[in-house]
């Protein structure tokens, strides 16, 4: 088989004017998820949780980060 793969990647400014904004949120563009693909955590708890995360994988550990 051939075939021709083609990767598009979303910039994170195009993921904001794609989504609606989120009633009540106090940010205009919601920014809900983003963390997700920028490593921008949105609390001290989720840095924690990231670094325990990478600690556990880093030492092949399969407990919970949380």
């Amino acid at each position: 088989m051939k075939a021709e793969v083609v990767v598009v990647y979303q910039t994170i400014e195009d993921l904001h004017k794609s989504l609606a904004p989120v009633p009540g949120s106090r940010f205009p563009v919601p920014r809900i998820g983003d963390w997700y693909f920028t490593g921008d955590y949105p609390t001290p708890g989720g840095y924690k949780v990231l670094r325990k995360a990478l600690l556990n994988y880093l030492d092949k550990n399969s407990e919970r980060s949380y």
